[in-house]
């Protein structure tokens, strides 16, 4: 089901189709580095992962994280879109892009339209947004939607503290996504 458009990319949910760029995706070595290793090792782990999270989220809360399509070729490119986390009030935005589509704007294109959505089709008052101390390049991207360093945080199961970032989601902003519903 598609959920957003841009100018460039189409986010819609994932399906177990899209297992092959899943398990590309999660076994990047960028992805582990700054998000963790997933176990996901086989197109079977693939079709698990994606039912277990991605789909499950969907069916639980009517949103999660969505594939990221390049519009005119159709090609899978990234993930984005929210979680949330049992341990955390508010839902987080997240994001993950294959390596030759970084620094293309891409991931900012897709995020700056999925707070929109979560601001003005989900009503979240303020959406948060989590990273590793050292992902600089995640921690820009956030400053340039308009999140803010709140403080440092562990999660459950995880050795490292991360970064919290939050922000306040009261101003409509006139974007050019378009929200399209099924």
């Amino acid at each position: 089901m598609m959920v957003l458009e841009t100018e460039r990319v189409i986010l819609r949910w994932l399906s177990v189709d899209d297992e092959d760029f899943i398990l590309n995706l999660l076994n990047q070595p960028s992805f582990i580095q700054y998000i963790g290793d997933r176990g996901v090792k086989n197109l079977s782990d693939a079709r698990l992962y994606i039912e277990s999270r991605f789909v499950e989220s969907y069916r639980r809360f009517g949103f999660g994280l969505y594939l990221v399509e390049l519009k005119e070729y159709k090609t899978s490119i990234g993930i984005c879109g929210f979680v949330k986390r049992d341990t955390l009030p508010d839902a987080d935005i997240g994001f993950a892009f294959l390596p030759q589509y970084c620094s293309q704007g891409y991931a900012f294109e897709s995020a700056r339209a999925v707070f929109d959505y979560g601001k003005n089709i989900l009503g979240f008052k303020r959406i948060l947004a989590i990273t590793t101390k050292d992902n600089e390049s995640s921690c820009k991207l956030l400053a340039k939607i308009g999140f803010k360093f709140e403080r440092m945080i562990k999660l459950p199961n995880e050795e490292d503290e991360n970064k919290l970032f939050s922000s306040d989601v009261q101003q409509v902003s006139g974007r050019e996504a378009k929200h399209l519903f099924f």
